[in-house]
């Protein structure tokens, strides 16, 4: 059965879009920006797709191209989420819905490339070799980034009042050494 190159892309955006939304959402922390980078990766990638070298390495392939339209469409230093913009993500029906945006306002608060070897690696379910051609970095490196991304987001999530030392700031279970000058 011959295509013609409309439905060629049409099948290609079903095939792809949910997985570069998802990735976009979650490294922009917005829905309306994600929206603009996905329309734009898609527009990008459909002019260079003969640069494609093989086609199983289709997704990371748009996600090199979705990463680069990101940092087209974010201000150099993009502001943090603040309280109460929860509004941005969108209205959710299910329960969750609460974690799941304590988890995307803790991934806004870390380093992008942290984040961006989060999102594949748990949202987007890649394995590490895919990840590491999508990111231009070694295998080694994404496995060291995916360490400390864990680490980042695990100290973003916690709150102050649930640190130990805020919990008991007169526990004695950390050690601290005075230093007293003579």
């Amino acid at each position: 059965m011959f295509l013609t190159s409309e439905a060629r892309y049409n099948q290609w955006v079903r095939d792809h879009y949910r997985f570069l939304m998802r990735s976009a959402w979650a490294l922009t922390g917005s829905r309306a920006v994600a929206e603009d980078v996905v329309q734009d990766c898609f527009t990008n990638a459909w002019k260079c797709r003969d640069q494609l070298r093989d086609a199983l390495l289709v997704r990371p392939w748009l996600f090199q191209i979705m990463r680069r339209s990101i940092f087209r469409h974010l201000p150099p230093c993009s502001q943090l989420l603040e309280e109460g913009d929860e509004d941005r993500w969108g209205e959710a029906p299910d329960a969750g819905i609460d974690n799941r945006l304590d988890v995307v306002k803790a991934l806004s608060r870390i380093a992008p490339i942290h984040r961006e070897v989060l999102v594949l690696y748990y949202f987007d379910d890649m394995p590490t070799a895919q990840i590491a051609e999508a990111l231009e970095i070694a295998p080694g490196t994404v496995l060291s980034r995916l360490a400390r991304a864990r680490e980042a987001l695990k100290n973003a999530m916690t709150t102050p009042d649930q640190s130990p030392k805020a919990a008991n700031p007169k526990s004695g279970s950390h050690n601290v050494t005075s230093i007293k000058k003579n």
